[in-house]
């Protein structure tokens, strides 16, 4: 997924052909958690056109849709208020490590099994990860992809044969030989692709993802592309194995390819079945708050997320007017943040003011603001500072979104803000979504500032910066859309990268999050928040503090 959007999501990598998500996002609440019962048919409003269910196409973060059906060797759990956490799933723990941080390796639970009582076995996996490589599946996360020895030239089970870094030594062992210690990889194998897939189901590739076989609570009932999916409960899942999933709906329906105008509408009516039913995608534009703040009923069935994408202002480091560091700070100070805001719904629908690249729920999160300013911004420390640079008449481009009701406000607030401090500022034409990703990542940047959101796809602060200020991204489809080249940070970003100690890596991170600061390549500007609306019969519908995303694993039903 490559777009920079705001709501929606983004991709990109760390030079590990990853992608990372998009969103807005709101402080958890609104979901209420009391009486979720046992049964019931759960209703999904979507405006997409198809779900992905193919474990190797699927860029699904861990808490949605494809792992109602699948199950990977870890997974995550969510509390309101508080970002994901790593949960064993079909592995009795979330990894061991050896070798220097290259070598991992999971032994899989007793008593697991499919739909029809045959066990899950390591073999599955290891085929399920095979398929991903294959060029003709491709499009779902790929971190792994890089990693895994031989990974750069196999092609996966079709016709390259076996990967011999993932090794199944019996039927409940796998071990994964890695090119480079990597403290990430629990989260790795949380990822869709690390699911079972036995080989002898695998018969039509190109449509496996229409009714995969099943590993967690709910399997396929019936498929009409680009209208309705139904889910029906896996009569395989033992509850007893898996703590990352309640399995209370009997059925889940997907309905899909609606308007966002109807999804929110039908919410905010909470009529018929739509009272068993709820959106995970479609946020409250800033035109229907007024709606749903005005009417405390409708209010209360808002599930909001204290946090969640990074938007901020990249300054193309490239371009002679945006060279000097110096510069690059004054424009931290000329940037009216609250405008940003404002345009995005305002501090309780739009975010909280960001000052650091880490966000709010990812460990090494630290709060901290190397230029403090007002909200509206300090435009005359602006001027001062750009006096002493030796810089007058300072005239910029910004490039603006056109696809988001936000994208052309809030490219105009950050226009109308830098004037104030003496800096013209054009605006280019706009562009849609795919046409700005291919400008900003290209390799002929021809722009000087834009606005962009970034949200990791999994609860890593690697997913914070690496695929956004290492060299490595510059250019290329690169999502270090400053274009920013510091070697020190570069070797920091590799140091915590290899960390197996998770908590140690947080600090490392931390510490890189200041020092790319230091150089001022972005001016962050929201920890962008959520609202999802959901009917008053659905329960354990919250957002957490990452990922900014309803948990569709825990949802219950009230009768």
């Amino acid at each position: 997924m490559k777009h920079l959007t705001r709501a929606v999501a983004v991709a990109a990598a760390l030079a590990l052909a990853a992608a990372a998500c998009n969103a807005n996002d709101k402080s958890a609440s609104g979901g209420s958690t009391a009486a979720a019962e046992q049964g019931g048919t759960w209703h999904v409003l979507t405006t997409s056109k198809e779900v992905n269910l193919d474990p190797a196409k699927s860029q699904n973060l861990g808490i949605s849709t494809i792992h109602l059906v699948l199950r990977g060797l870890t997974s995550w759990k969510t509390e309101e208020g508080k970002g994901a956490q790593l949960v064993p799933d079909l592995a009795t723990d979330t990894g061991q490590v050896s070798d220097g941080g290259k070598t991992w390796t999971y032994k899989l639970k007793p008593g697991l099994k499919y739909p029809d009582g045959s066990p899950i076995v390591a073999a599955d996996i290891k085929y399920g990860i095979e398929r991903s490589f294959a060029p003709e599946l491709s499009g779902g996360l790929g971190y792994h992809k890089s990693l895994l020895v031989g990974g750069d030239k196999y092609t996966g089970p079709y016709k390259g044969g076996d990967l011999a870094s993932v090794q199944t030594p019996d039927d409940t062992t796998l071990v994964f030989k890695l090119n480079k210690p990597f403290g990430d990889w629990p989260w790795i194998v949380s990822m869709p692709a690390f699911a079972p897939v036995p080989k002898k189901a695998d018969t039509d590739p190109a449509h496996y993802g229409e009714k995969p076989v099943a590993s967690g609570p709910y399997q396929v009932k019936s498929l009409a592309p680009g209208s309705k999916l139904e889910l029906e409960r896996n009569p395989g899942w033992d509850k007893s194995t898996d703590q990352a999933r309640t399995g209370l709906p009997d059925s889940i329906v997907f309905e899909m390819g609606l308007q966002p105008d109807v999804v929110n509408q039908r919410l905010i009516a909470d009529a018929g079945d739509d009272k068993f039913a709820a959106t995970t995608g479609t946020s409250v534009p800033a035109a229907l708050i007024p709606t749903v703040t005005g009417n405390p009923a409708v209010k209360a069935r808002v599930a909001t997320s204290s946090s969640g994408a990074l938007q901020y202002l990249a300054m193309n480091t490239k371009r002679p007017a945006l060279s000097n560091p110096e510069v690059r700070k004054a424009i931290q100070f000329a940037v009216d943040k609250q405008a940003v805001q404002v345009a995005e719904g305002g501090p309780e629908f739009g975010g909280e003011l960001a000052t650091t690249l880490i966000t709010p729920g990812i460990d090494g999160f630290n709060k901290f603001d190397l230029f403090p300013a007002p909200p509206q911004g300090d435009p005359e420390k602006a001027k001062q500072m750009l006096a002493a640079a030796g810089v007058s008449n300072l005239t910029l481009t910004i490039v603006a979104d056109n696809s988001t009701a936000t994208g052309l406000p809030v490219a105009q607030a950050i226009q109308q803000g830098l004037k104030r401090a003496g800096i013209t500022v054009k605006l280019l034409p706009g562009l849609d979504s795919e046409s700005l990703t291919d400008l900003i990542t290209g390799n002929k940047p021809d722009f000087d500032l834009t606005v962009s959101n970034w949200l990791p796809d999994f609860p890593s602060a690697l997913g914070n910066i690496q695929p956004l200020f290492a060299s490595s991204e510059i250019g290329n489809g690169g999502y270090n859309i400053s274009r920013y080249s510091n070697p020190a940070v570069d070797s920091a970003i590799a140091a915590a990268t290899a960390e197996s100690d998770l908590g140690k890596a947080a600090g490392m991170w931390s510490a890189v999050d200041k020092q790319i600061m230091q150089d001022s390549p972005v001016v962050p500007l929201i920890y962008a928040r959520n609202a999802f609306l959901h009917g008053s019969k659905v329960q354990n519908f919250y957002l957490s503090a990452y990922p900014p995303y309803p948990n569709q694993l825990i949802v219950g039903l009230s009768k």
